[in-house]
Parts: structure tokens; C-alpha cells; sequence
């Protein structure tokens, strides 16, 4: 496959000038070709019903750079905001909610807008590819790589927000429920921006130097306990709440002996069938678009079942109308700043969430090409990745100083380039601009926010388990040796320890005295020990470096059997040798017979 509108040298066709642009634009806008084409709109919309027969001719691909009427590419980039749209607004829900640091309303809503500019912005950055002065790299894929925000750095905020108040960082009540941190907060996205560093480093490394330190191996169970450590959330609220002190602990009395609290509309206890029933009708709807929509509803499967759960909600008294009537009209970056600062306890946790996000980029990348029928080797491939990686780098970088925790790629939009057929970045743009109207109308991110807690659990547990599903995926490329299976199982103990005894080592160190570093030390160690993904990604680098690989591999090891089975096929040659031999002079014997 050629490979050819991005080329590593000097461009030798003549370039476009002003007035080919001009015109170009024109006939794109004013005519019916450039406007709608020849395309069959209805194969987008064409449910997979048992009755309907199938369409024998399949939709025309859109390559990288291919001409394509705007309104399909408006259409297609709307899809790409949609199926986007949950993965970008889920984290900074979480993260200032009750299991993080308490904000309030006005401050969620602010950060919900704020993902979706930046996230706008921030692909549009992949999307266009630039080439760096007088060297031989790039910033960006050149290729529909939209970036949202990042599900990994979850279990390193609720860990590190609960040693925050544990510590006194950040304020409690006099009941012990907490209060507001955004210094907690601005902690952290102050250390996320330190800790991208990392990534931007590491993105002038050749990708196969990247691959053998960190290879599948380390990558995959890392993935996969990120999701599985994110689906207690999901399931948490999916029954009502998620958060300590907070209804999970279902006390008999108080502000939160129903969820989210006393005083919100349609309030129950935690686990009330009519909170599971919610959640199950967002989880339904999600299977059923998979078995039976259309490409379009495929592809925003997710998004459909929080609209029906959201319109179930609405219809049953379970949406409180006060924050969207308050929310200003519109909102657009820096609005609410945070104090940046740095929380050392959480370094070496990021720094493990930076190499994750890097080869997650490697790997999403490698996909986009694929589906977007480019060459997966050589200069031009390795350039993209370089370009990629540098520029996930670079977006965690400014998502922080946006005041948004760390971006990069998305893998689900691979999904809508191969049902859609379309990898042209017209496409992508389009994306990047609904995602960008969608954050600065603030209306919108006030509604996002006052989703009530069940329908919210029933479609982060549906995305936290596809994050682990993509950690099974890439363990599945591994070869199972006898090496490989002790480096996984060896990682995987402690990980997987960490996650179902969350404090197994908060009691290994005694320290109490005032020399603030020596503590804060103590706490990184606990909280590296304590995230499981973070313990499973330093083991296994560590283990992958220091065993060698055994010539011998268990795949392919020798049984009882095998062996034998040489000398048996032997034997069986000259048994069968000597049958003919016999058949032989028996018919010479007949013919000799009737000779005579």
C-alpha cells in the first residue's frame, strides 16, 4: 500500500497556489458535487434488521487525502465527535466528583467544557502533522488521531486524592466528609505536566528501541488492570454513588443515607432496584445498537444508551434542572484556573501512566494506519510514530496547562474509520470543530454533568471493561513461554492484590515525625505499591529486562511422544514397504502360473 501524500524528503510535484486553493474551496462550496457527491447516505443510517437485505456493493473508501463532499465530511466528523464524546467527559466527572475532590458544581461543568475544547484543539494538532525546522522529525500523525482524555490516570487520582486528605492536604469537614480541593487538584495536573517530560523524550527514540523496553508484555497487564480497577467505580455508581464518607456505606441517617444525597430529586438508598433498572437500560441499549443499529449507530453505540438512560431519567424524576438553568450561557478555556503545583508522592505513578499512554499511542497509531490502508513499516510509518508520540506528549503537556488532566490518542475511533470507510482528515477536522461548539456552549456541558449517577455507572462500566479488554488483546500477542508466563504472573500477583486489598501496604512504614520530604517519600512508595497497574508496569519492565529469553520454548518443547514419533513413522514406511513387496510377488507368482 502506498503511502504517498506525506513523504520524509522534499516534495519534488509542483505545490497548489493561492488561486487553485481559492478555486477549490469554491467549487467545494457552490456546487452539488462538492457539497453532497454521489454518495449513499442511507448505508450510514441502513439498520441491520433479520428482514432487510444486505447492500451488495460496499460504501467507497475515503482515503487520507481524498476529495469528499463537505457535508459527508461534516456528517462523518459529527459521528467521530459522538463516539468520542463519553471517553472525554467521563474523567473529569469522576475526578471532581465525590470519589475525587469534591468540587462543586459550577467547577464540573467548567472542567466537562474545558475537555471538549481542548480535546478539539488538541487532535487538530495530530490531524495536521507539522514538520519540525531543520530536522528530521514531526509533531502529529497526520492521520485521524483524535485525542480525548485519558481513563489511565484515574486510579493514580483516587489514590493519591486519598492520601491528599488523609495527610490534611486537603480539607475535611468536622464530620470527616470532605471538602472542596482544587489545590489538590491543580496538584495534580502541576505533576502531569512535569511527568509528560517523559513522553516527549522518549518520542526521539527509534519506535523499535520503544517496542523491545517496552514491549507487549509490560504494556498488556498494565492496560488491563487500569480497566479492571476502573469497573469498581462504574459498578459503584451504577447503584447509586461511589466516594467515602458518601451512601455507599448505606447509614441509617444523615446526608447521605440515600444517593447522591439527601435533598436531590428522586434520592433512593444505595443498590435500590430502581438505580440497577437505570443502569441496565443504558447497558441494554448499548447491546442491542451493536446487534441491530446502523453503521452510525454502531459506531455510537455508547452514546445512544446515555441518551435513552438519560431520557428514562427524565421521564421519572431523576434529573435536577437547577445546575443547567444556573450554567452561564457559554464557557471556553482558563475561565477557572487552578493553583499548579507539584505533589511528589504521585511522580513516580504518573511516570508509569506517561509510559502506558506512549505505547498505547504506538499501537493506536499502527491500527489508524491499517485501517486507513497506509503502510504499517518503513520511514514514512516510523515518522508518523515519532510524530505521534511526541505530539501525546506534547498534549498531555498543554492539556495541563489548559487545567485538564492528561490526553491522548483514542482507540475508538479506529472503529468508525472501518465501519464508515472514511480516513480522510476533512473528516477529522469537522470532529475537532463539533467538539470544540459543543465545549464553549456550556448549557450542554451543565446537562453532561447533572447525569444522574446510575445511568453514568452503566456506561463507564461498559467502557472500563473495553479498557481491559484492549489489555487482553495485547496480551494475546504475546507468545505464552515458560519466560513470559512467570513475568506476567509475577506482575500480575501484586496487581492484582492492590486492587482487591486496596491498603495492604499503608501500614509498612511508621513514620510520624515532621521532615516533610522523608514522608513524602514514604507516601510515593505507598501509593506506587498501592495503584495496582503502577506495581504491574515497574515489575514486569524490570523482570523483561533481567531474564533472558530461553532458547527452549515451552510452545514448542518435546513430549514422550514426539519423540517416538520419528522411529514410529519408520516402522510404518516398512511395514507398507513390505506389504507391496508382497503384493508384488503374488501377482508375479499368478502371472507366472498362467504363463505356464
Amino acid at each position: 500500500m502506498a503511502d504517498g501524500p506525506d513523504r520524509i524528503g522534499p516534495a519534488m510535484d509542483s505545490k497548489k497556489t493561492l488561486s487553485d486553493k481559492a478555486r477549490s474551496v469554491t467549487k467545494a462550496l457552490t456546487t452539488r458535487e462538492g457539497l453532497i457527491g454521489d454518495y449513499d447516505y442511507g448505508f450510514l443510517f441502513r439498520p441491520n434488521l433479520p428482514f432487510m437485505t444486505k447492500p451488495k456493493r460496499a460504501a467507497p473508501f475515503f482515503g487520507l487525502n481524498d476529495r469528499m463532499p463537505v457535508f459527508l465530511a461534516l456528517l462523518l466528523g459529527f459521528q467521530h465527535s459522538l463516539s468520542m464524546l463519553a471517553g472525554i467527559i467521563t474523567p473529569p466527572i469522576i475526578i471532581a466528583g465525590q470519589g475525587g475532590v469534591n468540587l462543586g458544581a459550577d467547577d464540573t461543568q467548567y472542567l466537562v467544557s474545558t475537555a471538549l475544547i481542548v480535546s478539539g484543539l488538541l487532535s487538530s494538532i495530530q490531524i495536521t502533522r507539522f514538520h519540525i525546522y531543520k530536522s528530521p522529525y514531526y509533531l502529529g500523525t497526520g492521520l485521524i488521531s483524535v485525542v480525548g482524555t485519558s481513563f489511565s490516570i484515574i486510579p493514580v487520582t483516587s489514590g493519591a486524592f486519598a492520601q491528599m486528605y488523609a495527610t490534611g492536604y486537603c480539607p475535611l469537614a468536622a464530620d470527616g466528609s470532605k471538602l472542596p480541593c482544587p489545590r489538590g487538584y491543580g496538584a495534580v495536573i502541576g505533576t502531569a505536566c512535569l511527568c509528560s517530560l517523559l513522553e516527549i523524550g522518549l518520542s526521539f527514540t527509534k519506535p523499535s528501541v520503544l517496542k523491545r523496553v517496552f514491549p507487549p508484555l509490560v504494556t498488556g497487564p498494565t492496560v488491563m488492570l487500569i480497566g479492571i480497577s476502573l469497573v469498581q467505580s462504574g459498578f459503584e455508581n451504577w447503584a447509586g454513588g461511589s466516594g467515602t464518607p458518601g451512601c455507599i456505606q448505606r447509614p441509617a441517617t444523615g446526608t447521605f443515607s440515600v444517593c447522591p444525597m439527601e435533598g436531590a430529586p428522586h434520592a433512593l438508598p444505595w443498590g435500590s432496584a430502581e438505580y440497577i433498572g437505570l443502569g441496565f437500560s443504558v447497558f441494554v441499549t448499548i447491546i442491542l445498537c451493536e446487534r441491530f443499529g446502523s453503521p452510525i449507530m454502531k459506531s455510537c453505540a455508547v452514546v445512544v444508551g446515555l441518551l435513552v438512560g438519560c431520557i428514562i431519567a427524565a421521564a421519572t424524576g431523576y434529573f435536577p434542572s437547577s445546575g443547567v438553568e444556573a450554567a452561564p450561557a457559554a464557557s471556553f478555556i482558563w475561565v477557572k484556573t487552578f493553583p499548579l503545583s507539584i505533589y511528589a508522592p504521585i511522580i513516580l505513578p504518573l511516570l508509569a501512566v506517561y509510559i502506558v499512554l506512549m505505547m498505547e499511542a504506538i499501537g493506536d497509531i499502527s491500527a489508524t494506519c491499517d485501517v486507513s490502508r497506509l503502510e504499517v513499516e518503513g520511514k514514512t510509518f516510523d515518522s508518523r510514530i515519532q510524530g505521534g508520540v511526541l505530539a501525546d506528549g506534547m498534549n498531555g503537556l498543554l492539556a495541563g496547562l489548559a487545567t485538564i488532566t492528561p490526553m491522548s490518542v483514542f482507540a475508538q475511533n479506529n472503529g468508525v474509520v472501518a465501519l464508515t470507510r472514511c480516513a480522510n482528515r476533512k473528516a477529522g477536522y469537522a470532529a475537532c470543530l463539533f467538539l470544540v461548539i459543543m465545549g464553549v456552549f456550556s448549557k450542554f456541558a451543565a446537562a453532561l454533568v447533572s447525569i444522574p449517577n446510575p445511568v453514568l455507572g452503566g456506561l463507564t462500566t461498559f467502557l472500563f471493561s473495553s479498557v481491559a479488554v484492549s489489555g487482553i488483546r495485547i496480551i494475546s500477542t504475546v507468545p505464552f513461554t515458560r519466560r513470559n508466563r512467570f513475568i506476567l504472573t509475577a506482575a500480575m500477583s501484586l496487581g492484582f492484590g492492590a486492587i482487591l486489598v486496596p491498603n495492604w501496604f499503608s501500614f509498612v512504614f511508621t513514620y510520624k515525625g515532621g521532615n516533610q520530604s522523608k514522608q513524602g517519600f514514604f507516601n510515593a512508595i505507598i501509593l506506587v505499591m498501592e495503584t495496582g497497574f503502577a506495581v504491574t508496569a515497574f515489575l514486569a519492565i524490570l523482570l523483561n529486562l533481567i531474564l533472558a529469553e530461553e532458547i527452549e520454548d515451552e510452545a514448542a518443547s518435546i513430549t514422550a511422544n514426539e519423540v517416538d514419533a520419528a522411529d514410529d513413522r519408520d516402522e510404518w514406511k516398512q511395514i507398507q514397504h513390505n506389504k507391496s513387496n508382497a503384493n508384488g510377488d503374488g501377482e508375479l507368482g499368478e502371472k507366472a502360473m498362467e504363463a505356464k
